[in-house]
């Protein structure tokens, strides 16, 4: 199968690189990276970049298209051949997959009408505002489209997808490969059980992100 992982200034890593690691281990997996023109593309931090080898509008076709999300989300929005892209991609693959504020990017092109969502807390009201049915879980699945949550469950996502794909012995022996077994050292408290102070923080963090992109040092 073919797997084409978009990419924008300002992305997440996590997002990207989570999905990555289990789909790319899937038994014949051939997997790109596109962007606007090829090259380094710098994720939200500035710290570290992803290889594009190709343009968007290099990309022909694949079999799952795959959209993260970022503070670089709002500036991708406006940028029309990404969007074309995604929706061209989105009409002939097999499976569409975003994580967290990437589902925006779909709804910009016209994929989340009437469809069972799942995006970051954050997100949501942006995201239902494109007529999605945003679900507050860790993953959601509409028929051919596959949707997460916040960042890590770019995890989870993809080895949902996989289990889809190849079955839950080659899912679940992906998940020990990686050896994923989540126990975070402060609880496993969904975005909705959280402190509305730290809520707060991180609404605030994510109001700001055209600020805190145009602030990133980038050493590439």
């Amino acid at each position: 199968m073919r797997l084409a992982m978009i990419l924008f200034d300002g992305f997440t890593a996590l997002d990207v690189v989570g999905g990555y690691d289990v789909l790319a281990n899937l038994p014949g997996m051939e997997v790109t990276f596109a962007a606007a023109a090829p090259g380094m593309i710098a994720a939200d931090t500035g710290w570290l970049g992803l290889h594009a080898s190709t343009s968007y509008g290099q990309l022909a076709a694949t079999d799952i298209l795959y959209v993260p999300g970022g503070p670089g989300v709002e500036a991708a929005l406006a940028d029309a051949a990404l969007v074309s892209c995604v929706r061209t991609l989105a009409a002939q693959s097999a499976w569409t997959v975003s994580i967290c504020n990437g589902a925006q990017i779909l709804g910009a092109a016209g994929l989340l009408e009437g469809k069972r969502v799942s995006t970051n807390w954050f997100a949501r009201a942006k995201v239902a505002a494109y007529g999605a049915q945003v679900v507050p879980e860790r993953y959601a699945r509409d028929g051919r489209l596959v949707t997460g949550a916040g960042v890590s469950s770019s995890i989870d996502t993809a080895l949902f997808l996989a289990g889809l794909l190849a079955g839950q012995e080659v899912a679940q022996t992906i998940q020990l490969g990686i050896e994923y077994f989540p126990d975070p050292p402060f609880g496993n408290g969904t975005p909705d059980q959280q402190p509305p102070a730290r809520r707060a923080i991180i609404a605030a963090a994510e109001a700001g992100a055209a600020w805190r992109l145009a602030a990133r040092r980038i050493p590439f």
